[in-house]
């Protein structure tokens, strides 16, 4: 049951949790979410809050793990002034040296859909996704009420990677990346998280947001290689021990 003390503090907005459905990341784990309502007022500042409180969003639905007796998905951040990248994400930024990056329209391309059916085919086969015809790709990516950007990667004019990207108060968040499975040495995943912290940079902005990070999960274990890393928890931000994201 959800008590007016755990209800975040907006006033125009109504917090709901979901059914039970089984969790995609621990298997044998059942999931609950809390959903932020009505979407229409859930703007581009309404959303930032609601993410420092550890809120993500798929498409236009806003929600946060709401777990009866599970507390795994922790939201993370990475404070971007204090980062350094390692020898592996130097390696990463070097080879990819040939990618260009360009901000395209937030709009369904052909090409791009195919990119993703072929991500989603390679990396997360029998995940769901993997069947996604183009009308969910387009609910799922596409549609926002808040500022997101997508940005192709390109390689000699072929498109290598796309992510999706929402533009907070604080920082970016790194709402989905996919990329060609098929060049076996490429570190696009780890080049993509690289470019948004050098994009938050850039921008002034302190914040890069990775969504959740769960430690028994192989899906969510690249994110502890990025440091330092900034989890929320008792409603704090606080730095995750170096022991617990030991990689």
């Amino acid at each position: 049951m959800t008590h007016l003390r755990d209800l975040p503090p907006f006033p125009l907005l109504q917090f709901y949790a979901t059914s039970p459905y089984g969790c995609s990341y621990l298997p044998g784990r059942v999931a609950r979410s809390q959903v932020s309502t009505p979407t229409h007022l859930i703007d581009a500042a309404t959303y930032s809050e609601l993410v420092k409180i550890g809120f993500r969003r798929s498409g236009v639905f806003t929600y946060r793990p709401w777990c009866d007796n599970c507390r795994e998905c922790i939201p993370v951040r990475v404070p971007v002034q204090a980062f350094t990248a390692n020898r592996s994400q130097r390696r990463a930024l070097a080879r990819h040296t040939e990618l260009i990056a360009h901000e395209r329209p937030l709009a369904y391309r052909e090409e791009h859909y195919q990119l993703y059916q072929r991500y989603q085919l390679a990396r997360h086969s029998g995940g769901g996704m993997d069947n996604d015809n183009r009308e969910q790709y387009g609910h799922f990516l596409l549609q926002t009420h808040v500022d997101t950007r997508l940005i192709e990667f390109c390689e000699n004019d072929i498109p290598r990677m796309v992510c999706i990207i929402d533009v907070l108060a604080d920082g970016l968040s790194s709402v989905y990346t996919f990329y060609d499975p098929a060049i076996r040495t490429a570190s696009y995943g780890t080049y993509a998280v690289l470019w948004q912290i050098a994009q938050c940079q850039h921008l002034g902005l302190p914040h890069l947001y990775l969504g959740y990070w769960i430690e028994h999960s192989r899906k969510m274990s690249y994110k502890a290689n990025f440091q330092p890393l900034e989890a929320l928890r008792q409603s704090k931000w606080q730095r995750l021990d170096g022991k617990e994201v030991a990689v």
